[in-house]
């Protein structure tokens, strides 16, 4: 068998059996959110919210990661804004967390606003510098035709790896 097939099938069965556990996750996350609609109703609304709203922020983190999982087994590679975007998730979570039970001083929440703000900045740089849109003529990057997709990711790295060797 070849290496580079191995390596493929190795990935897209890892890959496989992470988006199966990220779904039990999100429908466990998804039946402790509607449990904790109960803490609302019959406890205090205050620490009600406030498990409500981690529940569906660790929801949203969940989500994000299903997605660039999904992504990932049908692109054969990881985008940077869906890794982004789910870091962004987790220190939104963080903030609030932090907020509802006044656990962290205000450092820690400005550090990790600093940081929020960073990861804003690196997810609209990698939306405005795309691989996926067109590149200029002088570019390194070859544009792919339309008809002819563009292979991306670990598998075009040994695709090229593979080739070189092969005409030595």
């Amino acid at each position: 068998m070849d290496s580079i097939k191995l390596f493929k099938r190795v990935t897209d069965s890892i890959s496989i059996i992470f988006l199966y556990i990220l779904l039990l996750a999100l429908v466990m996350g998804m039946v402790k959110t509607l449990l904790d609609i109960r803490l609302i109703i019959f406890e205090s609304l205050e620490s009600g919210f406030s498990q409500m709203v981690t529940s569906v922020l660790t929801v949203f983190i969940v989500i994000d990661l299903f997605k660039a999982f999904v992504d990932y087994q049908e692109n054969d590679r990881i985008r940077l804004t869906d890794i982004t975007d789910a870091t962004i998730f987790i220190v939104l979570r963080e903030i609030a967390v932090g907020l509802y039970s006044k656990e962290f001083g205000y450092e820690f929440i400005l550090s990790l606003a600093a940081l929020l703000f960073v990861l804003s900045i690196m997810r609209v740089l990698a939306i405005k510098y795309s691989p996926a849109k067109s590149r200029a003529p002088g570019s390194h990057t070859a544009v792919q035709s339309e008809g002819q997709p563009a292979k991306q990711g670990v598998s075009a790295v040994l695709d090229k790896f593979k080739a070189a060797s092969e005409s030595n």
